[in-house]
């Protein structure tokens, strides 16, 4: 029979992939108990559709290992054996308990054991269940089922001591309460704000991977504050939390000082990439270096270029690669140049809307105004123009090469490119619609220098 929820409705049963439960009949036909762990069974009984099918028994890691013919022991001293299926991975862990703490991360050795002391030794209550695939039943030896229907985030245990063994769980707790919009239960709450300042032992990779799911969530703007009110931010962020108390001019900013406006900015975007997250968090990060209460306004003079380069800073720190590094600099960098695009010849104009992640930076630009003034006049004078160049903009590929102004009698040197680029421009301007125009354009000025 299936199980029931905390309110006594039935518990469905999930939708296993068959080479999981493959994998599963096979350790319990060699004798093992096996069941379905950790967010599998969390999200099932959400009503979200799992994402990982991990599976925890009792076999060690020898016995897994010798029971499949393709396996990789990605952490056989911690118990865990990835199982190489055709149609996908399977990860099975032996139960087990750890002992010590060695890095903030890992404990110094474990212990293997039963499911209930595994389930005791995990982050999460909502985390800590087992669904028990024959019996069709949850197995909770945490609390699990009823801190799901409380919508809480509760630490198993003694929070400090989940905290201790793993710092970056601090982190999942604020990742966990965006995502679900659950509230982080009191103890827990005050562990993470007592442990906050650890989180510098884990590695920028680890806590990169963990502030991206919190800015990609829909409720970004819950874990941006969670982030902050319990001191995490100034330990990984501290140029955010910079931006407090950073006051700006009140007619183009009557929502308040920059940390308040990066996060209403945050808030607006809609199923942003993590590059364009990250270019929106930052894209005020030079204000606080450049503020200036000038006689006629507070002024924030070349925030735009310092923010660039604090902004590639963090970059690094959080071990980004280099083409995200490159996309979220140039966001941040350019994100002013939309109050000067109506004023623009069209060439210049259009050098812009060519410029490789204009599309994110119109975005960027879109939601920087419904964060502050909220007039889209802006935005939306920008977003005609950039559909009006969509509509004409002639191929990418150029008229003509640099062989072909060699040919036409021009001496190779910097003044090819020069003219090319000249050529662009009148391109862009409709002065030129194809190679013939092009050929009489660049021989009419050659003929001029004569």
């Amino acid at each position: 029979m299936a199980g029931s929820t905390p309110n006594d409705q039935p518990i469905t049963t999930p939708e296993i992939p068959d080479h999981v439960l493959r994998v599963h009949r096979r350790l319990v036909e060699a004798g093992h108990r096996s069941l379905l762990a950790g967010g599998a069974v969390r999200d099932h009984l959400l009503g979200l559709p799992p994402k990982d099918f991990d599976l925890a028994t009792s076999a060690v890691p020898e016995v897994v290992d010798a029971l499949f013919e393709k396996t990789v022991l990605v952490g056989a001293q911690f118990g865990v054996v990835r199982i190489i299926e055709p149609e996908g991975e399977v990860e099975v862990a032996t139960f087990r308990a750890d002992i010590g703490i060695a890095d903030g991360r890992r404990p110094e050795t474990v212990r293997f054991t039963d499911e209930k002391e595994d389930a005791l030794r995990r982050d999460f209550t909502i985390n800590g269940m087992f669904w028990d695939i024959d019996a069709e039943q949850v197995v909770d030896h945490v609390g699990g089922r009823k801190d799901l229907q409380l919508k809480i985030i509760r630490a198993i245990g003694k929070p400090r001591e989940r905290f201790q063994e793993d710092r970056l769980r601090m982190m999942r707790a604020i990742r966990f309460s965006t995502i679900l919009q659950f509230p982080i239960e009191p103890e827990t709450w005050d562990a993470v704000v007592d442990e906050a300042k650890f989180i510098d032992d884990v590695s920028g990779e680890r806590i990169r991977d963990e502030l991206e799911r919190i800015i990609m969530s829909p409720h970004r703007l819950a874990g941006y504050q969670l982030l902050s009110d319990s001191g995490l931010m100034q330990c990984i962020l501290p140029e955010i939390e910079q931006m407090r108390d950073v006051m700006q001019p009140p007619q183009f900013h009557p929502e308040g000082d920059v940390f308040v406006h990066t996060g209403l900015v945050l808030s607006h975007l809609s199923e942003p990439s993590f590059t364009l997250a990250m270019g929106a968090l930052l894209h005020d990060v030079g204000k606080p270096g450049t503020f200036e209460d000038a006689e006629d306004r507070i002024r924030f003079h070349g925030h735009d270029e310092l923010g660039a380069t604090i902004s590639e800073k963090i970059c690094d720190r959080l071990r980004l690669s280099r083409q995200q590094t490159e996309r979220i600099v140039y966001l941040v960098r350019r994100h002013l140049v939309f109050m000067n695009v109506p004023q623009m010849r069209i060439a210049r104009r259009y050098r812009v809307f060519e410029e490789d992640g204009f599309e994110e930076l119109l975005e960027l630009c879109r939601v920087d105004c419904l964060g502050s003034h909220a007039d889209m006049s802006l935005y939306e004078t920008c977003l005609g123009m950039w559909n009006e160049w969509k509509e004409r903009a002639p191929s990418r590929d150029p008229l003509l090469k640099g062989r072909d102004l060699i040919q036409m009698g021009m001496k190779p040197g910097p003044e090819i490119g020069s003219m090319l680029e000249a050529l662009e421009d009148a391109r862009r301007e409709s002065e030129v619609v194809d190679r013939d125009a092009a050929i009489a354009w660049v021989q009419a000025r050659l003929d001029g220098r004569q």
